[in-house]
């Protein structure tokens, strides 16, 4: 994996396939370069938020226990009925993530601090890279007649 923000930059969705092990669909570019955003960015029903958007909408408490992403990656959310995996990976010891999020919405799957790049992958939607900092990672929802908060329902990857 990239050890900083510029390294990233040439960092391909083979190259980071390779170094982590998970793969994603054969008819995804593998010679894409996998692109780093530090603001809002979606992959199918996650949306990664930087915390400092959210106000005190999204909060980790005090004694949250927080994890080192490990090599292997930590699976965020798995899509409907035992679907793809949504897993964020990072270099050892540069990403830590925590599930114990509150949020006023009741989107937060939990929050994760990176003092490096961090990766989401996804075998449907390939690989998006997360900047250093602090962000919250959310369910994404849309307006509807469904059975989610507020008259919304859950996007389902």
């Amino acid at each position: 994996m990239p050890t900083s923000a510029s390294a990233s930059a040439s960092v391909t969705l083979a190259d980071l396939t390779a170094r982590t092990g998970l793969d994603v669909l054969a008819h995804l570019e593998r010679e894409v370069t996998v692109p780093v955003v530090a603001g809002l960015q979606a992959q199918g029903d996650l949306i990664v938020v930087p915390l400092a958007l959210l106000g005190d909408d999204v909060t980790v408490p005090p004694r949250a226990p927080w994890q080192t992403v490990p090599a292997g990656g930590v699976e965020l959310l798995r899509g409907v009925a035992g679907g793809n995996p949504h897993t964020l990976v990072a270099d050892p010891g540069t990403c830590r993530w925590t599930w114990r999020a509150g949020d006023r919405q009741g989107l937060a799957l939990g929050v994760l601090d990176a003092r490096e790049v961090a990766y989401l992958i996804h075998p449907e939607h390939g690989g998006t890279g997360i900047a250093p900092g602090r962000y919250a990672v959310r369910r994404q929802r849309e307006r509807g007649e469904g059975t989610g908060r507020f008259g919304n329902r859950f996007i389902a990857d």
